[in-house]
Parts: C-alpha cells; sequence; structure tokens
C-alpha cells in the first residue's frame, strides 16, 4: 500500500480543518514550499495537496503555488479543491500537476469530467468520493447529492478511471480510524478500482490494517503532521 503525505493548503498555510469546517483551522506550517522540499528530500515520492480556498470558492486558488511545488521538488502532486470545468483541469495539467482529483465537477459536470477521463487520461485523472453519511458530498463537503454511488461511478468505470480517494467525512481530521469495512464494501462493489483511503488514521496500527484490507494507497494528513504515524 502506497503511503501519501497530504497538506491541505489555505491562504497560503498548510492547515487541517476539523470535519470540514473552515471555523475551526489549524496551521501547521507557514511555507508549503519549503515543507515540500523537506519531504522530497526523504524520499517521498507522492503528496496529496487540497486547495482549500479553492474548494471553498471555486476557483484555483493556489495553482501557482502547487505548480512550483511540483517543478521544485519533482514530487508527483495530486492535487484538488476549485477545479469546476473542464478548463480548469487543463490548466491544472499545464501548470504541472501530475494528477488532478475531482469531487464537485465530477458529480455536478458529469459530462466534462468523462471528457476529462477520455482526454488526459483515467491514469491521471482521481475521482474523489467524499462520502457523509453515506451520499457523495460536494462543495467543500456542505452539499450531499441524492444520486447513487452506482449512477456516479459507472460511467466514470466505462471510460477508464483508475483510482478513486475516498474519504469518510466523519472521520477527517478526527484520529478516530480508519472505516475499514466501508472501504471493504466499495472494493467489493466496485473490484476494478483502485481505492485510496483518506481520513482517520490515527496510528500505526491504522495503515496495517488498511493494507491488509487490500487499498491501493492511504493519504495521511493530521497524524502525520503531528507525528503520530511514520509514513
Amino acid at each position: 500500500m502506497i503511503r501519501i503525505p497530504a497538506i491541505d493548503i489555505l491562504d497560503g498555510k498548510i492547515v487541517r480543518l476539523k470535519q470540514g469546517s473552515y471555523d475551526e483551522v489549524t496551521v501547521y506550517h507557514e511555507d508549503p514550499m519549503a515543507f515540500a522540499k523537506t519531504l522530497a528530500g526523504k524520499g517521498f515520492k507522492r503528496l496529496h495537496v487540497v486547495d482549500l480556498n479553492g474548494a471553498r470558492d471555486g476557483e484555483l486558488t493556489n495553482l501557482d503555488l502547487i505548480g512550483e511545488i511540483v517543478k521544485e521538488t519533482r514530487l508527483e502532486v495530486q492535487s484538488g479543491g476549485g477545479i469546476r470545468t473542464f478548463e480548469d483541469v487543463e490548466t491544472c495539467f499545464n501548470a504541472g500537476y501530475t494528477r488532478v482529483v475531482s469531487s464537485s465537477m465530477a458529480v455536478r459536470r458529469p459530462a466534462e469530467w468523462l471528457a476529462c477521463l477520455r482526454d488526459f487520461g483515467g491514469d491521471k485523472c482521481i475521482f474523489g468520493m467524499d462520502l457523509k453519511d453515506g451520499a457523495v458530498a460536494v462543495g467543500g463537503w456542505l452539499e450531499t447529492t441524492d444520486e447513487t454511488l452506482e449512477e456516479i461511478v459507472e460511467p466514470m468505470l466505462e471510460v477508464g478511471l483508475k483510482e478513486v480517494l475516498c474519504t469518510d467525512i466523519s472521520r477527517d481530521g478526527m484520529m478516530t480510524g480508519p472505516n475499514v469495512p466501508m472501504y471493504a464494501e466499495l472494493k467489493h462493489r466496485f473490484p476494478g478500482l483502485k481505492f485510496i483511503a483518506s481520513g482517520g488514521v490515527s496510528k500505526q496500527e491504522d495503515l496495517q490494517h488498511l493494507e491488509t484490507a487490500g487499498l491501493f494507497a492511504c493519504v495521511v494528513g493530521r497524524a502525520w503532521l503531528e507525528g503520530k504515524v511514520n509514513l
């Protein structure tokens, strides 16, 4: 299982939100570029970056910063937040992103997202499946959709979707342990997909449980930033 460190960028700083609330922000580092360079120096290959300004405001607020991180560190950067249109995805790749992660666009503008999967490749476009009480959440986790997972995912599979970043919002930033049964069920429902777990990791054993469950990768934020997990 690939272990991927995660940083969330808000107003040019590395932060964490509690259960997606912009009213509960913890600042972990003032300089994302310096932090990313440290990661590259330690041998990490892949980095998950969330543009929280973008997720909230619907614009690629931290585009240049994220693109510079890729160029300066040569890390494989997968990033989401503020990606709303086909043109946004194209802009991200032109800026140097290795992979893009889309949640809201994939659900709200499915035709454009399917076009991204076809044109840029299912290995470069990751579906951000953010789950809130079993429903897919969009718009910075502020809204949920009535569509079933099958209705949302099946068309993506038909045009080459390979990876899904799946976050259990109720566990995100809470360090209460990942929802392993949920991931096991998703793997059973969609056996052709590579699932990247996100949310809830609080100790080393959590990573072992996810690996045993057959997860392709795991994104770890708060537990890693606070030194509770060694990636």
